[in-house]
């Protein structure tokens, strides 16, 4: 059954060996803090034809990494917003053409010095004036960056970038012209291409494919809506290629931005998620295949030279168009840092350059050698922004002109203390948070979803964008300062990581987790978490507490039993000498004194007098042993208390001395007694 040679089977094997030599490769990036592209790239030379060892199939990865391109533009589309990008319009719009601009100028100037064809400078140009979508948000989420101003406006001006590629793919045949000449006809039939298939798709597939979605979900089958999904994708991004002749990213882009007006589009980008990060690490990988490092090795100069361009060049471009435009300094350094580097659309726009003969493999290689530099030292530029930011105000009349917006407020998080800090923001959160604002304790709310971050926000409540499992959101949560950790949701493998993390940042802070097995109620215990909880067994353990009551036991005794079992996790045999103990004191406290509360209704002749004018436990032998006078609580009040009506007073004592104090509160025994 198996006697077929290996060639047979080249596809799954060369999938096989990128998957695990990525996996590699991002384990030991992550390791020493460095993006896992870097570690994607890095796999993709250790199976490339320029290094020894096994030799991966170029043609098939590069044909797999396509599909990483259409999911890549597709997820672009689904979460594009007119509406966001709106709201940061002052910075985004100015700032990314003219970033780009005076980028591919810098570029191409270098190109020039080198020998560069002017074709090839220009796509070298537009390629580094690109930044990587993985990249920034990696960034700024990891610096708790993403949700504040200048995170929106970073990401708004990676938005119009985003845009800016779909354009420059769909105009890049006209630079492959060999005539010599700009061929304008040619380049108005490939705009009219491109508009027919965008208004096509917009007017045809805005009415048909939300319907279509809303269709299939209610067949309630999960397989189908997936498979749904992935034909749209595929489907419009092959019939732009084929029907329309423009490029398989801006067919997925419009497919996107067209899914995105349904209804259904979260959903959609969740089950899309899992393939668009499995392709894209085949695309890196695919990508990290071209790169021969015996070239750049000979050509280190000018690797350096271009890695410079991109870091500190863009960094440089972006703090001056900060002068220019009346900006927040540190929404200058926040943009800056983030887009000092270039990734998947610059590759994209190489390979396009490859496959138009505008650029060869060697040029594609430096492009690609300074994204791997540039993505390396990105998380540097991110920690250099609060030095920078301290140097530039030593020279007043520099940060004046560099700060004409003011200083911007510090994030509500940063200001937070002795708050609540609640990981996830479903059904549980929620309550959880609405029961918080309530009693006016402050909280912060961490979850990755940016529909419920944008809830979140609108009810001034401060929020941080970021999985908390998968980045370093955390640290940016004020654990130290915080009174307690809530972990809401129900993925054990994600709260056992988040526990992880937090019992390192903050090893005091108590921490309440949510486990779903009792192998996570163990696990998650041993991870940190002084209280986890299950919800179903919780609902047994409050049946058993509601029994005790009906049989009459001490409330108090029962919860301090039912806290036992809890923290036995949940076991019901009674094992531990505490639960004996607990056990046995639940038991005698049942049968030799009960608590009990009785009201003084209006016109009781005990009220107005005082604890000690009553001389209630001489005559019974009962004792008061709090008074609840509203919302207010008396534990062992005063001999000089005085009652009071609607008083609701707790009596201790055995069966016969508290049906004693229920008669001597009658209105005839109080009388015979001679209470004044």
């Amino acid at each position: 059954m198996f006697g077929g040679t290996l060639h047979e089977i080249t596809l799954l094997i060369n999938i096989v060996v990128a998957l695990v030599v990525a996996f590699i490769g991002g384990i030991i990036a992550r390791r020493i803090g460095l993006p896992t592209i870097v570690g994607y790239l890095l796999a993709g030379i250790a199976i490339g034809p320029f290094t020894p060892g096994f030799v991966g199939d170029t043609e098939t990865i590069a044909q797999l990494a396509e599909l990483g391109v259409i999911f890549l533009m597709f997820g672009v589309g689904l979460h594009f917003s007119l509406n966001d990008l709106w709201r940061v319009r002052g910075v985004a719009i100015p700032g990314a053409l003219g970033q780009m601009t005076l980028s591919t100028l810098l570029a191409f100037g270098l190109s020039q010095l080198w020998g560069w064809s002017v074709s090839s400078g220009i796509v070298l140009g537009l390629a580094i004036s690109i930044a990587s979508t993985v990249v920034l948000l990696r960034g700024l989420m990891d610096n708790g960056l993403l949700n504040t101003p200048h995170g929106q406006a970073a990401v708004g001006w990676l938005v119009l970038e985003d845009i800016a590629t779909v354009l420059i793919l769909v105009l890049m045949p006209t630079l492959a012209n060999t005539s010599g000449s700009f061929d304008w006809g040619a380049l108005g039939i490939t705009v009219l291409k491109a508009g027919a298939f965008v208004l096509l798709i917009l007017f045809v597939g805005r009415r048909l494919i939300p319907w279509l979605l809303l269709s299939i979900a209610h067949t309630r089958s999960r397989e189908l809506f997936i498979l749904a999904i992935l034909a749209i994708t595929l489907g419009t991004a092959m019939g732009a290629a084929e029907l329309f002749g423009v490029s398989l990213a801006l067919g997925a882009f419009v497919a996107g931005v067209v899914v995105s007006e349904s209804p259904l589009s979260h959903q959609v980008g969740a089950d899309v998620f899992p393939f668009r990060e499995a392709f894209a690490v085949l695309f890196f990988v695919s990508i990290g295949m071209l790169v021969n490092p015996v070239y750049l090795f000979d050509n280190v100069g000018y690797v350096l030279a271009l890695t410079v361009l991109i870091v500190v060049g863009k960094y440089v471009v972006t703090l001056l168009l900060g002068f220019l435009f009346p900006w927040q300094a540190r929404t200058a350094l926040v943009v800056a840092s983030g887009l000092s580097q270039i990734g998947e659309f610059s590759f994209i726009l190489g390979q396009a350059g490859i496959m138009f003969g505008l650029l060869n493999r060697d040029q594609y290689s430096l492009i690609l050698a300074g994204a791997l530099l540039s993505i390396t030292v990105n998380p540097l530029m991110f920690r250099l922004i609060t030095p920078t930011e301290k140097i530039l105000q030593r020279f007043p009349r520099l940060w004046k002109v560099l700060d004409r917006h003011g200083p911007a407020p510090l994030p509500a998080e940063e200001m937070l203390k002795g708050h609540v800090v609640i990981v996830g923001y479903g059904r549980v959160g929620r309550h959880i948070v609405n029961l918080l604002e309530q009693m006016g304790i402050p909280g912060l709310v961490i979850d990755a979803d940016a529909g419920r971050v944008d809830e979140v926000k609108r009810r001034g409540i401060p929020t941080l964008y970021g999985d908390a499992s998968n980045s370093e959101v955390l640290t940016y949560a004020g654990l130290g300062r915080a009174r307690a950790l809530v972990v809401t949701g129900p993925d054990e493998s994600t709260s056992e990581l988040v526990v992880a993390s937090a019992r390192d940042l903050a090893p005091g802070l108590p921490i309440i987790a949510r486990a779903s097995s009792e192998e996570g109620i163990k696990q998650l215990a041993e991870l940190g978490a002084q209280d986890v909880i299950h919800p179903e067994l919780e609902g047994g353990l409050e049946i058993v507490r509601h029994t005790l009551l009906t049989l009459g036991f001490p409330v108090h005794e029962i919860m301090r039993y039912v806290d036992a079992v809890r923290h036995d996790h949940y076991d019901m045999q009674v094992n531990t000498e505490e639960e004996h103990r607990l056990l046995h004191d639940l038991i005698n406290a049942s049968g030799n004194i009960e608590v009990t509360w009785m009201r003084l209704e209006e016109g009781n002749p005990i009220i107005g007098q005082t604890l000690a004018g009553a001389n209630l436990r001489a005559r019974t032998g009962a004792s008061v042993v709090a008074i609840l006078r509203g919302r207010e609580l008396m534990a062992n009040p005063k001999s000089s208390t005085a009652f009071e009506a609607g008083d609701r007073i707790g009596f201790i004592g055995d069966p016969e001395q508290i049906e004693r104090i229920g008669k001597v509160l009658s209105e005839g025994e109080v009388r015979d007694m001679g209470v004044e």
